[in-house]
C-alpha cells in the first residue's frame, strides 16, 4: 500500500509537465507535416537537384539518432552563433527527425493515388499544380492518416529525450524529483504510467479518425 500511495502522490508534480509535452509534440508535428510534405514533393520532383537535396536530408536524419540530433542543435549550434532555447530546440529536433520519416509516408501515399485521378482533373481544366493540391494530396492525406497518428504517438513518447537539453518535461521533472526524494521506483513508475495515459487515448483517437476518413473517402 505504501508503494501505491507514494506513487500516486508523485502524480501532481509530474502532471504539471504534461502541457510542455503536448506543446513539444504539437509544435514538432506541425513542423514535421509541413517539411515532410515538401520533402516528399521534392523526392518525386522532375528536378534532380531537388531530389538529391531531399534524399540527402532523409538519409542524414534517418541515419543518425534523434538524441544526437537534439544534442547537436542545443549544444553545438551555439558554438557557431546559433543559440536556441530548450523548448524551441526540442521542437526543431523532433520536427526535423519526424519530417524525414513522414516524407516517406507522404511520398508513398502520393504515388499510390491512381494516375486517372490526375488525368481527370487535367481534363477539367486544372493545372498540374492545382490537380496536385486539390486532388492528389487530399486523397493521399487520407491514406497517410493512420501512419501520421502513429508517428504523433511515438513523438509524444520521444519528448522524453528532450530532457537531455534541459526541457522540463515529464522525465526531466521525474529526474529532479528523484534527486530530491530518492523515491526512484515510485517516481519512474508514475512517469511511465503518465506516458501510458497520454498514449492510449491518442491511439484510440487515431483509430476513430482513420475510420471516419476512410468512410468519407
Amino acid at each position: 500500500m505504501d508503494f501505491i500511495t507514494d506513487t500516486l502522490a508523485v502524480f501532481p508534480s509530474l502532471i504539471g509537465a504534461v502541457p510542455i509535452v503536448l506543446q513539444l509534440a504539437a509544435g514538432a508535428m506541425i513542423l514535421a507535416l509541413v517539411l515532410g510534405l515538401l520533402v516528399a514533393l521534392a523526392r518525386i520532383s522532375q528536378f534532380k537537384v531537388l531530389r538529391a537535396i531531399a534524399v540527402f536530408f532523409v538519409e542524414v536524419i534517418r541515419g543518425t539518432p534523434l538524441l544526437v540530433q537534439l544534442v547537436y542543435i542545443f549544444f553545438v549550434l551555439p558554438s557557431i552563433g546559433i543559440a536556441i532555447d530548450p523548448i524551441p530546440a526540442g521542437i526543431l529536433g523532433l520536427g526535423l527527425n519526424y519530417a524525414a520519416y513522414l516524407s516517406e509516408v507522404f511520398r508513398s501515399a502520393i504515388l499510390s493515388v491512381e494516375s486517372g485521378q490526375t488525368e481527370a482533373a487535367l481534363s477539367l481544366g486544372y493545372t498540374p499544380t492545382k490537380a496536385l493540391w486539390k486532388v492528389v494530396i487530399p486523397q493521399s492525406f487520407v491514406v497517410s492518416l493512420g501512419p501520421i497518428g502513429n508517428y504523433f504517438i511515438a513523438m509524444v513518447k520521444d519528448t522524453a529525450l528532450t530532457s537531455v537539453i534541459a526541457v522540463t518535461e515529464i522525465l526531466k521533472t521525474a529526474n529532479i524529483l528523484n534527486s530530491q526524494t530518492f523515491q526512484t521506483t515510485e517516481i519512474y513508475t508514475a512517469a511511465a504510467i503518465l506516458y501510458l495515459m497520454l498514449s492510449l487515448p491518442l491511439s484510440r483517437i487515431v483509430v476513430l479518425l482513420e475510420r471516419k476518413a476512410r468512410s468519407r473517402g
